[in-house]
């Protein structure tokens, strides 16, 4: 065989063997520890790209690394099939959504494969066949049994472009859908929810989570707990039974503050607290709040809005009487929808209240505070002032005090309220689970019997948006049997939101065989929970904080005995190119099929991992790819051309120990850095290590049996990055198949141990210091760790450097510019 470095002979020769053999399957052997490494699966819009590259390679190359470590690592994947990408990008190609999808499916398939990773194939989850949705399904009916499904009319972010409603999460910057970027407005629709609120509580734990602290902030903050107090103005008002209006405060010491109540405009009592003569601009404000974004309406630099009732409500601690306006930044999801406004302290109050002329009245004290008016809100802790029989008393007590005082008189209680809202899972559009629910004039809402599921999409539906599902207008499809009482009935025309097909799929991967279950109770208490979950961040809030809903609700319902789906989770950072982060719809993706064609997978896997850190990510770079492809080559001729030693009586001892300090140097670092998923200084250490060995070969100086030993080691270390190149010079090397069955190098410490020397620090030939360092250093590492030695500062601060002498392995000489005389 020609000593040519072919990657791509070399490459489809292996991936072909491997697949004849089942190297990639995996079962439940338990004699190894397990190690669920788990990497977020691609939508199916299009193509993969490099960036899509950048998540999966290097993940390949950590489970690659851990199954030699002796792991039984299962490292699978599939497809998310469902939803608006891949429907929009049907609509826009004329062609049906589930062809589309297949389509590419097939496509990114094949790049998957050509990638070389160990996926095993067997175990795929493609969301949008019936095999997989139809546990989708069971999942909602199960969810509607335990009462986490329910169904309710709402005000919703509407899609005019995509024409769906899309979930909070999915409203992105300025009020816009995340999809296409349209404006998102507002519409009245009856809806399917699931109550993720109710594990409110739960979703705030993140304390036995190995996570990136920016997510559990993320994740924090969209639960957006807060602590404070409930609390009943009283409401006198003729025609209305009910006698009062509740509102929710963190700051209950700052009720004797308050000098108007605000109402979010579509609370429920607006109407029939609306004066006559006020009636006309109420309707007309509520009517342009209704065409606002939620973004707008909370914006803290909007110019503040609102319009007077015509009617009060009495503050239960001092009876005063106080305004009730509406405005739009008050949400009727928030609390109660109802605020009381207390404008010395609080700023989007002051601001309203001084838009509208209204009272403002300091009753929390800052230090120092003589009575003058404030020129801002004071927001912080204080002493009570202007607050009846609580004046004087510091906030922190006072607000303990009014708090018992609520309870006492019952006109409130503490309490705590969410940010976090119940999840909207239906859709207006075609592509996407059905939601198993029928609908019977006799017998009313009616789950679908679970040995009639799936529900199955019907494929001649019109697919197209319209506003309305386009299931409503298949007939074939929408009219069926009631279960209950055999009569007509209709089923819901909705489809799920794709999320929930992503909420679950790791568990589909233990068993995908599974025909009677969602998956294999006895494999899914094996393998879970996932130990690496490697991905995007920006899915911190959606599919991240879904799928951890998703397990508990499983695990209250009993189909699960653990409490989080992912152990660990990091977030690679993106490839950047043109500037800018790759992404098809900004248009600077790059295909990397051309490079494997050219180049070969092991080349762009290696370049991705040396691009830069993971966590960060980096620039793609055509030079860059082309020089980690001549140091495969040079990998390639290292191992194929022969080695000869030197004359017997030549080789030395110490030549032959700093090989081996050198070889186990390099086993420790690579393994450090695999762990760490430091990459990019892995793949710099193997580098070191090729051109050492070069040198090594020139020179003959260490045995025969030597060089074969480290060409062993070095081919283990290279396996998990470039598996191809590593697997053939393995089997050109004689060694037994394959690579990849093969135990990870151990180092020895001692022999990887660097040797260290006592350095000695001079300062105009004066010992001033000596450090112990590796005897490794180099000029520029020991003459900067002389100067930045404490206590070398203090001999050179405000000094002239004129010169700096080094002495290999002995000493640095610190020259000064000598003192003038005054």
């Amino acid at each position: 065989m020609a000593q040519v470095y072919n990657p791509q002979e070399i490459e489809k020769k292996w991936q072909q063997r491997w697949a004849a053999d089942h190297i990639y399957e995996v079962d439940e052997d338990n004699r190894r520890p397990k190690f669920y490494a788990l990497t977020m699966f691609p939508y199916t819009s299009g193509d993969l790209h490099i960036g899509h590259w950048y998540a999966m390679a290097p993940s390949d190359v950590y489970a690659r690394f851990k199954r030699m470590q002796g792991y039984n690592v299962l490292h699978p994947m599939g497809f998310d099939a469902f939803g608006l990408p891949a429907e929009n990008a049907a609509i826009n190609h004329g062609i049906h959504p589930y062809d589309w999808t297949m389509q590419n499916i097939e496509n990114m398939r094949r790049q998957l494969k050509s990638m070389g990773a160990i996926y095993d194939w067997n175990r795929e989850v493609i969301t949008c066949l019936p095999d997989y949705y139809k546990w989708t399904q069971w999942f909602f009916l199960k969810f509607y049994h335990a009462g986490l499904a329910y169904r309710a009319k709402a005000p919703v972010n509407w899609c005019p472009k995509c024409q769906t409603v899309l979930a909070n999460e999915q409203v992105v910057g300025e009020g816009i859908c995340e999809r296409c970027g349209t404006l998102v407005t507002k519409k009245d629709l009856e809806q399917w929810f699931f109550r993720i609120t109710k594990y409110a509580e739960e979703l705030l734990d993140h304390s036995h989570l190995d996570w990136p602290e920016r997510i559990k902030t993320m994740q924090r903050n969209w639960v957006g707990k807060s602590e404070g107090a409930e609390i009943s103005f009283w409401l006198e008002h003729e025609g209305i039974e009910q006698k009062c209006i509740k509102v929710f405060t963190t700051r209950p010491d700052t009720i004797f503050g308050v000098t108007f109540l605000l109402l979010a405009p579509e609370h429920p009592l607006v109407s029939q607290l609306t004066a006559l003569e006020r009636k006309a601009e109420v309707e007309e404000y509520i009517a342009w709040c209704r065409r606002q974004t939620e973004y707008d309406r909370l914006s803290l630099g909007r110019e503040k809005t609102g319009v007077f009732l015509g009617s009060y409500v009495l503050n239960p601690l001092n009876g005063e009487r106080v305004p009730i306006w509406i405005t739009d930044y008050v949400l009727p999801t928030y609390g109660t929808g109802a605020v009381m406004a207390v404008p010395a302290h609080d700023e989007r109050d002051l601001e309203f209240a001084r838009k509208f002329k209204l009272p403002v009245r300091v009753v929390i004290a800052p230090p120092d505070w003589s009575g003058e008016e404030l020129t801002e809100p004071y927001t912080e802790a204080g002493t009570m002032v202007n607050s009846g029989e609580f004046s004087g008393l510091p906030s922190e007590r006072g607000y303990e005090a009014i708090c018992a005082l609520l309870e006492e008189k019952k006109w409130g209680k503490r309490t705590v309220i969410y940010r976090l809202r119940d999840w909207l899972i239906s859709r207006q559009r075609y592509w996407g689970a059905p939601i198993p629910i029928i609908y019977c004039d006799k017998c009313g809402i009616v789950p679908v019997p679970e040995d009639d599921l799936p529900v199955l999409l019907p494929p001649d539906a019109e697919f197209k948006p319209s506003g309305e599902s386009p299931l409503k207008y298949c007939q074939a499809f929408v009219n069926t049997t009631c279960p209950k009482c055999s009569g007509p009935a209709r089923r819901e025309t909705d489809t799920m939101d794709t999320f929930m097909c992503s909420s679950w799929y790791f568990l589909r991967y233990t068993s995908p065989e599974t025909r009677d279950a969602p998956f294999d109770a006895a494999k899914v208490k094996f393998w879970l929970p996932v130990d690496l979950y490697t991905g995007g961040a920006e899915h911190a809030v959606m599919h991240l904080f879904y799928a951890r809903f998703f397990i508990k609700a499983l695990r209250d319902i009993g189909l699960v005995d653990f409490d989080e789906p992912f152990a660990r989770l990091f977030n690679q950072g993106t490839i950047i190119y043109r500037g800018d982060k790759m992404s098809k719809s900004r248009g600077n993706v790059i295909a990397p099929d051309e490079y494997v064609t050219e180049l070969g997978a092991d080349a762009v896997r290696g370049y991705l991992m040396f691009v830069g850190p993971w966590e960060l990510g980096g620039e793609w770079n055509d030079s860059g790819i082309v020089g980690i492809s001549r140091w495969l080559n040079r990998v390639w001729n290292l191992v194929t051309t022969n080695y000869t030693p030197v004359c017997r009586d030549v080789i030395g001892p110490e030549d032959e120990k700093e090989f081996l300090h050198i070889i186990h140097k390099t086993i420790k670092k690579v393994t450090a850095d695999l762990g760490k998923f430091r990459f990019n200084t892995m793949l710099a250490s193997l580098m070191e290590f090729t051109n050492y060995l070069s040198k090594v070969k020139e020179s003959g100086v260490v045995s025969d049996s030597l060089w074969r030993e480290a060409i062993n080691y070095f081919l283990l270390l290279l396996a998990p990055t470039a598996p191809h190149l590593a697997e053939e010079l393995w089997a050109r090397s004689g060694r037994p198949y394959s690579i990849h069955n093969q135990a990870w190098p151990e180092y020895d410490n001692e022999l990887a141990r660097e040797e260290e020397i006592t350095l000695i620090i001079q300062v105009n030939g004066k010992l001033r210091d000596k450090v112990v360092v590796p005897a490794s250093i180099s000029e520029a590492e020991a003459k900067e760790l002389a100067l930045g030695r404490k206590r070398i500062q203090t001999y050179i601060d405000g000094k002239k450097l004129i010169n700096v002498i080094y002495v290999p392995k002995r000493v640095v000489n610190i020259v000064l510019a000598p003192m003038q005389p005054e």
